[in-house]
């Protein structure tokens, strides 16, 4: 005899989800609410060093791009409801943002693993972020010290980097993220 299937919990909409709590940190995928860890002291250092770096190169060019941490959302489909809060992103096209959220893919994502969260970020989010519109997706690992680049404008998928590694932002042609320095830093 198969097993009973478990009911599944309803989709939440976006109505529903704009009445959770501000200070409740939750993504959605599908309609399914996830919650999510508070970030670690590492984490959020190299969040702060990541988004410095990026928004000062930004900045030193000119650029219309704009540099957005977490808590932020990004709206990724309405039907069913996908919202996620990336740690770092950049979004070109200024007509995604309508002063709460992005809506649609940004450019340039990187995740910041945590202990509790390596498929979300390796494989949940790599599979939504590519098959949306990201052209550049990386995922830092501080524990074990490896940047994975997931350059999908190009198909190039899953090119990882040590930490003692300068790593080029592909949607730019001359921004490089210096790693070591980084580590350096975090004393890793």
């Amino acid at each position: 005899m198969p097993p009973a299937l478990q009911p599944q919990p309803e989709p939440i909409t976006l109505e529903q989800y704009e009445t959770l709590p501000e200070e409740k940190r939750v993504e959605v995928f599908e309609g399914i609410v996830y919650d999510m860890a508070s970030p670690s002291q590492i984490h959020q250092t190299l969040s702060m060093e990541l988004s410095n770096i990026i928004y000062n190169y930004i900045k030193s060019k000119k650029g219309t791009c704009q540099v957005f941490t977490a808590p932020f959302d990004v709206k990724l489909c309405d039907k069913p409801l996908t919202i996620v809060q990336p740690d770092i992103m950049i979004i070109c096209d200024k007509n995604k943002l309508d002063g709460k959220r992005c809506n649609g893919a940004p450019d340039f994502i990187i995740e910041i693993v945590s202990p509790g969260n390596l498929s979300d970020d390796y494989i949940r989010k790599a599979y939504y972020y590519k098959n949306y519109g990201v052209r550049e997706y990386w995922i830092v690992d501080p524990r074990r010290k490896i940047v994975t680049v997931n350059y999908f404008e190009n198909n190039i998928v899953s090119v990882q980097y040590s930490f003692d590694s300068i790593i080029r932002v592909n949607i730019y042609g001359d921004l490089y993220i210096n790693f070591s320095d980084i580590a350096d830093l975090l004393n890793i």
